[in-house]
């Protein structure tokens, strides 16, 4: 099936949640689900449900809906799901750990290959059966075992540093958990993870409901 370009990250960032009902609904042994179904169930309009699709092929069929399996299967190929890519976490403290030990990380395709930190005391420490390494070994371990992807759990100060120990080594992508927008080739991908912004977020919702009771 091919692809229409030129997506919109706003479509792309719907994906995941589609995947998540569609994988629900899998477990739940529904075979089929109309745009209008799976409207009610994931919060998203019908007609947004057909738009977003539409933009990587004809899943459905008028008064026929969705194969549930199928569309699943689809959006996981979308989204990459299909491939593995090989891991390492830099920063050991409680988000590193976390992430560590998050078991759907492995489910996505994410292979957990090494983690690695800067504190003597955490160097040799075993999380999901995987040593904590000194940061001097990343450059060398990166380039050894053609690692994919890095993932950056340091603080603000040392964000790009180590951004740039994962570029020497030729790392393809960077899931960045640092409060920092690092600078990276245009060629490398990369997803910033803002926690603050997500905060702040949170907390102009909870107003802006605050203020409506107020009203």
């Amino acid at each position: 099936m091919e692809k229409k370009r030129s997506i919109s990250m706003a479509v792309v960032k719907r994906l995941p949640k589609y995947h998540r009902y569609l994988s629900e609904l899998l477990n739940n042994d529904v075979d089929r689900i109309s745009s209008k179904e799976l409207s009610e169930k994931i919060g998203f309009t019908a007609s947004q449900i057909r738009q977003d699709l539409n933009c990587f092929g004809d899943f459905g069929q008028q008064g026929y809906g969705y194969n549930v399996r199928d569309l699943y299967n689809e959006i996981s190929n979308i989204l990459g799901l299909s491939k593995e890519y090989r891991t390492v976490i830099v920063g050991a403290g409680n988000i590193g750990q976390a992430i560590a030990n998050y078991t759907r990380f492995t489910d996505i395709g994410f292979d957990l290959w090494g983690i690695f930190d800067a504190n003597p005391k955490l160097v040799g420490i075993k999380i999901r059966d995987i040593e904590i390494k000194d940061i001097d070994e990343l450059e060398g371990f990166i380039k050894k075992n053609n690692i994919d992807v890095g993932v950056i759990c340091v603080p603000r100060a040392n964000a790009q540093k180590v951004c740039d120990i994962l570029l020497k080594g030729n790392i393809k992508g960077i899931w960045n958990f640092a409060p920092v927008d690092l600078i990276v080739p245009e060629d490398i991908t990369i997803e910033n993870v803002h926690l603050s912004e997500s905060l702040m977020t949170l907390a102009y919702l909870l107003n802006e409901k605050d203020q409506e009771k107020n009203k």
